[in-house]
């Protein structure tokens, strides 16, 4: 839809409102969505994001450790933006647990983030999983979700960054 760039900010969303008051949307069930449905997604929202706050600085943050194989046995990745990072996936293929890597590769990404400027860290594990490895840390609890899933609870963490 073409709205005339002669009218002003007002009216140009009042003819879009109108027209979309018209649209007939459709929802449609899609439970698996693609990576590239998924990145998608991602780059929208950062878009969203970075216009509301002026931070346009998000780059990607992670590391892996393979084996000799050169198969993943460890991953810690996540992303940077706007002097904060979250950590959002952790994890240590079972038969390599107990050497300390999680540890290094948590390390790993703490330095990287602090020399990308940022000030905190954030980090979600459920109590089944690391919430110990990140206090030991230095990750401080900030939230406890009861019940999130059935019987367990889901700990937000955060690290505070010092200069």
């Amino acid at each position: 839809m073409d709205v005339p760039a002669c009218l002003g900010e007002r009216a140009q969303l009042e003819i879009i409102e109108a027209w979309a008051d018209d649209m007939t949307i459709q929802i449609e069930p899609q439970h698996a969505l693609s990576p590239s449905e998924i990145d998608e997604i991602e780059d929208r929202l950062y878009e969203h994001n970075s216009y509301v706050t002026g931070c346009h600085d998000g780059q990607g943050l992670g590391f892996v450790i393979r084996d000799q194989l050169g198969r993943m046995i460890g991953v810690a990745a996540g992303y940077t933006w706007a002097e904060t990072s979250e950590l959002k996936q952790m994890w240590v293929d079972s038969s390599y647990r107990g050497r300390g890597y999680a540890r290094a590769l948590l390390n790993a990404f703490v330095t990287e983030a602090r020399s990308r400027g940022v000030r905190r860290i954030w980090v979600a594990s459920y109590d089944f999983q690391a919430p110990g490895m990140y206090e030991k840390a230095g990750f401080k609890r900030m939230a406890e979700f009861e019940g999130w899933p059935e019987g367990h609870i889901n700990v937000l963490l955060c690290k505070t960054l010092s200069d």
